[in-house]
């Protein structure tokens, strides 16, 4: 059985995620061998395949993690008793958050979602597609309250602004002009307007 921590007790499975992460960030995910992930990880090809069962499992599980925790997040955010407008605009700013949070993550996802087997792309697309419907679920109840203007179809405005979010990974830059939470509030910000009735 493979050990599940290592000596300051990282398990097992977040060690492989952060060496593939890395790797893959850097060097792409067709140019990244299982070899050097598990040699990055200080674990054997035992481990990675008790837990993985494959590269493409890993690489899956590098963008499925994100959407989880989003997916959290956005529960959390529209299940909660503010008013339609607040709670839209904390989830808009939080998915930017979040995603600059994670910038290795995403920039993998788009460059090399194309790797994942029919099947493994599917459930991926499926589980990105249930975290647009309750961001777009938010826009629809505001603009069936009147709170937002319903001048341009709620799926329009999603992609809107995820098209913004899924483009952060090719220009956004640790350590530039603009903290994550201030890109993310223009973004929102952005939003709010766009749906001002």
């Amino acid at each position: 059985m493979p050990r599940t921590t290592d000596g300051d007790g990282t398990p097992v499975p977040q060690r492989l995620l952060a060496a593939a992460t890395h790797l893959f960030a850097e060097q792409g995910y067709d140019r990244t061998s299982v070899q050097e992930i598990v040699e990055a990880a200080g674990v054997t090809k035992g481990a990675l395949y008790h837990y993985f069962g494959s590269k493409e499992d890993l690489l899956q599980e590098v963008y499925a993690r994100v959407l989880r925790l989003q997916q959290e997040r956005l529960d959390a955010f529209a299940g909660s008793a503010e008013p339609v407008g607040e709670r839209l605009r904390a989830a808009a700013a939080d998915v930017v958050v979040t995603t600059i949070d994670n910038l290795d993550d995403a920039a993998i996802f788009f460059r090399s979602m194309h790797h994942l087997s029919p099947e493994k792309n599917k459930e991926v697309r499926a589980e990105r597609r249930r975290y647009h419907e309750r961001f777009r679920a938010l826009i629809e109840e505001g603009q069936r309250q009147g709170v937002f203007s319903a001048a341009t179809p709620a799926d329009l405005v999603v992609d809107y602004h995820f098209g913004s979010v899924h483009h952060l990974s090719t220009w956004y830059r640790p350590g530039g002009p603009l903290a994550p939470q201030e890109v993310a509030d223009h973004l929102a910000d952005l939003l709010l307007r766009a749906l001002r009735p």
